[in-house]
């Protein structure tokens, strides 16, 4: 449900994933230094294939301590009078539905309710997964691997507003989208929503 990875970002990706494994569990200070040198030719191969520079790939890297793992990003489908929920990013000025990073400690369908609560203004209930996608992203602090979890919400009640991740808020209908932020919400996933609207048995779609 994504386009396809660049090659050189899914070698970057291994590299980087075997390095940063090294470095976590060696106990020899010689692997440790050959484990660093291999990150510094993952970040300058981002560095050459993208507009990302070698020092903030490597400051980047120093944030992702021990073993590495995809990170999760969950997202709030939500239907009204056959028009799904959106939201306008500050970051890129384009539409996507309400979601973002999962923290720590929280349940998936919680981050989806929280998300779309401060994001759109409106509180609505999670009530099905519609899919698990293999999402992976190439911006700035979003070069990892990324699982996004979509989640279908029921809308119980509130009043469309703002945050200070949000330009604008507004329900469209899925002829007339307004231009999406990619990474965050496709025309994909939005089919994929408006399917499991129009047929309740249709399972999860996943990667």
């Amino acid at each position: 449900m994504n386009s396809k990875t660049p090659k050189w970002m899914d070698w970057a990706r291994e590299i980087f994933s075997l390095s940063q494994s090294g470095i976590t569990y060696s106990g020899n200070q010689y692997d440790i230094d050959r484990y660093k040198r291999l990150q510094e030719i993952t970040a300058e191969m981002i560095a050459s294939q993208s507009e990302i520079s070698k020092e903030s790939a490597l400051d980047s890297f120093s944030m992702q301590a021990g073993y590495i793992t995809p990170k999760v990003d969950v997202r709030g489908a939500i239907l009204q009078d056959g028009k799904i929920l959106l939201i306008q990013e500050r970051a890129d000025g384009n539409w996507a539905m309400p979601g973002g990073w999962a923290d720590l400690g929280d349940s998936p369908r919680s981050v989806a309710e929280r998300e779309v609560w401060e994001e759109s203004g409106f509180r609505v209930q999670a009530e099905k997964v519609v899919a698990v996608i293999d999402a992976n992203r190439i911006e700035p602090m979003e070069f990892y691997h990324a699982y996004k979890i979509i989640f279908l919400c029921r809308l119980l009640d509130g009043e469309p507003r703002t945050s200070y991740e949000t330009l604008a808020v507004d329900f469209f209908d899925p002829d007339h989208l307004p231009p999406l932020s990619f990474y965050r919400t496709n025309e994909e996933m939005l089919k994929e929503v408006f399917a499991h609207v129009a047929d309740s048995s249709r399972p999860t779609a996943f990667d």
